[in-house]
């Protein structure tokens, strides 16, 4: 299955949930799998972004569909990255 890393940077509006509600992180994790994004690792981080996902997903559509659907309740902007393992690009370029 093919895997994404997602940046994420929380809005005014996602920095006030987090705030009085840190465990939402975990439930958006569940309506991710019910979208078909499986997380694998999920980091806080300091800088630029907040976040840094690592998960799977069947394609790129239902990455998509994801991101719209985050991206359209305005508590997180993201930056998607399709992944490709090292052994894979290797083998690629052979």
């Amino acid at each position: 299955m093919p895997i994404y890393i997602i940046l994420s940077k929380l809005t005014d509006e996602g920095r006030k949930t987090i705030k009085q509600k840190p465990e939402r992180m975990l439930e958006v994790n569940k309506e991710l799998e019910k979208m078909g994004v499986k997380v694998r690792d999920q980091f806080a981080v300091l800088g630029q972004y907040d976040f840094v996902n690592i998960v799977d997903a069947p394609d790129n559509n239902t990455m998509m569909k994801m991101s719209v659907e985050l991206g359209a309740r305005g508590s997180v902007q993201l930056l998607t990255l399709p992944a490709i393992a090292a052994e894979d690009f290797i083998k690629q370029l052979k």
